[in-house]
């Protein structure tokens, strides 16, 4: 192998493992910080079954909760009407949550009662009505810093809430 060839392909495999660890690293801090939480299952979680749970135990294949995380992404919530659930996305200044955006029917926005800090996505609702509400959010995969290597990817965080 000629010197050149040598250095050519040294230079890729370098190059390589460089791009390869863009976004790859899962941090501890529930989806704040600068890393990047693990995408969320493709499998999508089965609705409940037709009728209404019995109180105090979810339908399968939900969890009954009332405050949701980044941790919380692709996750089927069941509430009961009057129930709240209130949703915080830690992010930073360089990786900013945009708002949660709502789809469907049985959730109303209420007064979050939380100070944001810059990067933060906070809300919080009240199950009004039985239905089914799909909660999104999106945020950077890589910090956006000027003369910084940056990426296009996107996070994106789903949570389906089922209101009974």
């Amino acid at each position: 192998m000629r010197p050149t060839t040598h250095r050519t392909t040294l230079a890729l495999a370098a190059l390589t493992l460089v791009l390869a660890g863009c976004g790859t690293e899962a941090g501890s801090e529930g989806g704040g910080g600068d890393t990047v939480s693990p995408p969320p299952s493709s499998a999508s979680p089965s609705p409940p079954p037709s009728g209404s749970p019995s109180p105090g135990s979810p339908s399968p294949g939900c969890t009954a909760t009332s405050e949701l995380d980044a941790a919380d992404s692709g996750s089927t919530v069941c509430l009961a009407v009057g129930d709240t659930l209130r949703v915080s996305l830690d992010g930073t200044k360089s990786r900013p949550w945009k708002p949660v955006s709502t789809e469907g029917v049985g959730l109303e926005a209420t007064n979050s009662g939380i100070v944001l800090l810059p990067g933060d996505a906070s809300s919080a609702y009240k199950a009004v009505s039985a239905g089914r509400v799909r909660l999104s959010s999106q945020r950077p995969l890589c910090a956006t810093e000027t003369g910084q290597v940056s990426c296009k990817g996107i996070q994106e965080w789903r949570v389906t809430v089922l209101v009974t």
